[in-house]
C-alpha cells in the first residue's frame, strides 16, 4: 500500500503507466529486503491512447523531487507508526557523512559473484564496502553519525546490520564492530521497555544539550511582546470574525506573550491555524515580520493557507540561510508548524539562528501524535522543560461523539473512532463495491433535496473511482433535471 499510494500520486496521476513489482527478499544475513521496482512509460496516456513523449518526465531535476517524494512519504508513514527510523534520499556527502554509497549489484551479480565467475559490479560492491569498513575502523565515530542521523538511540543489532552493510568480510566486520564497541564516543543509555541495551553517541547528546542551552536563553529572553490591546484587537477581527474558543484564547495570549520561545499542543482540528491567524495580526499590529515554515511544502502550505503567515519549508530556509539570504532579524517571529516531525539536529540549528538573531521562535504541534522525521523527538522534549499552550477543544466538529473520534484518530485509537461513526449511523457497509457505489451516490443525489444549503463532498482514493462516480453523480443529476445539455471542451489531452 506505500509503495502503491506513492506510485498512484507521483506517476499515475501524472497520465504515466507504471508498472509496480513489490519483493520480499531474504538477504544472506536473515534480514527481510523489501522492496519495489517501478517502470513508467514516457508517452503521455489518456482516454484517446498513447499522447506524444514528455521528455521533462526524464528530467534529473524531477528525478530529485521524486527521491525527496519518496522519503518524505515512507518518513511520514514511520512517524505516523511512532518509529524512531528514518530514510534520507540525499547522498552522504550532502548528508555530511563521510562514506561512500552503496551500489545495487542485482541478484545475478551476486550469484556470479559466489559461483567464482566475473562480475564487475559485485567486485565493485565489495571493494567499496571493503573501503567503508576500513574507515570505519580508523574513525568510528564515521559510524555513530551514520546511525544517529536515522535514529537517535540504536542497540547492539542496529550496529551490527550497520556494519554488516559496510564491511566486507566476517573479519573486518568483527573489526569494524569491535572498534564501534569499543570507541569512547559510545553512551550506554541502559535497557528499553523491551530490555534491549541501548546507546547514543556523545555527539547526539551534544547536540541535544546545545539545543536545550539555546532553547533555554529564548525562553529566558522577553524581546517580543505584544500590548494587551493589540491582543483584545486580534481575538475580535483576526480570527477572521470567529470567535476563539477558551483553550484557542488562551493559546493567544501564550504565543503573544513577551519570551522568545512559546510552544503550543493541540490535536488536527482544535484550531490551531485559527489562533495563529489572530496572533500574525497581533504581531503585524505591533511591527513584527511574522514568517512560517515547516518541514515539507504541504504542511506549509497548510499553514500559510489556514493562518495567512507567508510560509515555506525549514529546508529552503536552510538554504537561504547558509547562502547569507532571508535571514532572521530582531523583529521576526518564526512560526513552526508540525514541529513534533522535526529532529533534534535540525530543531537545533534553527533555534540557534533565532537566539543569534534576537527574533522569537513559536513552535506548534502534537507532541503525542508524530516522532520526529530525522533522530530525536525534540518538540516533545521541549514542551516536556518550558511547557505549552495547550488546545485541547476540537474545533472543526460540532457534536461531542465527533470530537472525541478526531481526538482518537489523532493519536492511534483508529478502531474506537471508527466505532463511533458506526454507532452514530455514519458507517455504511454493501457488500459489493458497486453495491457501495450506488449507494453512496443515492444517498448523495437524496441529500442535495433534503440539505439544502449544506455543503457536499465525494472522496475516494482510486482516480478510477472518481471517474466512475462522476459519471453516476451526473446522471443522478440528470435525473432530477439540474443538468442541461452536454458541452464538449476540447483541452490539450483531447476533447472532454
Amino acid at each position: 500500500a506505500l509503495a502503491r499510494a506513492f506510485v498512484q500520486r507521483e506517476f499515475v496521476d501524472r497520465g504515466m503507466i507504471a508498472d509496480l513489482n513489490v519483493h520480499w527478499d531474504i538477504g544472506a544475513d536473515g534480514e527481510s529486503k523489501p522492496h519495489a521496482h517501478v517502470m513508467l512509460t514516457l508517452r503521455s496516456v489518456s482516454a484517446d491512447g498513447f499522447g506524444l513523449k514528455v521528455r521533462d518526465w526524464n528530467d534529473t531535476a524531477l528525478l530529485r523531487d521524486w527521491r525527496e517524494a519518496w522519503a518524505n512519504h515512507v518518513n511520514l508513514e514511520l512517524a505516523r507508526l511512532d518509529l524512531d527510523l528514518s530514510i534520507d534520499h540525499r547522498s552522504f556527502k550532502d548528508q555530511g557523512l563521510a562514506l561512500e554509497p552503496q551500489q545495487k549489484i542485482g541478484p545475478a551479480g551476486m550469484r556470479r559473484d559466489l559461483a567464482g565467475e566475473a562480475a564487475d559490479r559485485a567486485k565493485d560492491h565489495r571493494d567499496l564496502a571493503r573501503r567503508n569498513g576500513d574507515a570505519i575502523i580508523a574513525n568510528p565515530a564515521l559510524a555513530l553519525e551514520a546511525i544517529t542521523y536515522q535514529q537517535s538511540t540504536f542497540t547492539d543489532h542496529d550496529l551490527m546490520r550497520f556494519i554488516h552493510r559496510h564491511s566486507d568480510d566476517k573479519d573486518q566486520f568483527e573489526q569494524a564492530l569491535g572498534a564501534v564497541r569499543a570507541s569512547p564516543e559510545v553512551v550506554a543509555l541502559g535497557k528499553d521497555r523491551a530490555g534491549r541495551e541501548r546507546f547514543s553517541s556523545r555527539a547526539m547528546l551534544e547536540t541535544e544539550q546545545r539545543l536545550e542551552a539555546d532553547a533555554n536563553v529564548l525562553g529566558a529572553r522577553r524581546g517580543h511582546g505584544v500590548s494587551a490591546w493589540e491582543i483584545a484587537a486580534a481575538g475580535r477581527a483576526g480570527a477572521g470574525g470567529l470567535a476563539l474558543s477558551e483553550g484557542q484564547q488562551r493559546a493567544l495570549e501564550h504565543v503573544t506573550a513577551a519570551e522568545d520561545l512559546a510552544l503550543v499542543v493541540g490535536f488536527a482540528g482544535s484550531g490551531k491555524s485559527t489562533m495563529l491567524a489572530a496572533a500574525r495580526y497581533a504581531w503585524e499590529a505591533q511591527g513584527y515580520q511574522v514568517r512560517g515554515a515547516a518541514l515539507s511544502g504541504i504542511a506549509a502550505e497548510g499553514l500559510e493557507g489556514g493562518s495567512g503567515i507567508a510560509s515555506r519549508t525549514i529546508a529552503s530556509l536552510e538554504y537561504a540561510w547558509a547562502r547569507d539570504r532571508d535571514g532572521l532579524t530582531d523583529r521576526d517571529v518564526l512560526v513552526i508548524d508540525e514541529a513534533g516531525m522535526i529532529g533534534s539536529r535540525q530543531m537545533q540549528r534553527v533555534i540557534e539562528k533565532v537566539r543569534e538573531a534576537g527574533a522569537k521562535l513559536v513552535l506548534v504541534g502534537d507532541a503525542e501524535q508524530l516522532q520526529a522525521i530525522e533522530a530525536g523527538a525534540a518538540f516533545r522534549a521541549l514542551t516536556e522543560r518550558h511547557g505549552a499552550a495547550e488546545i485541547g477543544q476540537i474545533q472543526r466538529q460540532i457534536e461531542d461523539w465527533q470530537r472525541d473520534a478526531t481526538r482518537e484518530l489523532a493519536t492511534g485509537a483508529t478502531r474506537q473512532a471508527l466505532q463511533r461513526y458506526e454507532n452514530a449511523g455514519r458507517i455504511d457497509v454493501q457488500a459489493t463495491r458497486e453495491e457501495a457505489a450506488k449507494a453512496l451516490v443515492a444517498t448523495w443525489a437524496r441529500d442535495r433535496t433534503t440539505a439544502q444549503g449544506a455543503s457536499q463532498i465525494i472522496l475516494t482514493h482510486r482516480r478510477a473511482d472518481v471517474a466512475q462516480l462522476n459519471s453516476m453523480a451526473r446522471e443522478a443529476l440528470r435525473d432530477q433535471g439540474a443538468l442541461g445539455e452536454d458541452q464538449n471542451v476540447q483541452l490539450e489531452r483531447g476533447e472532454r
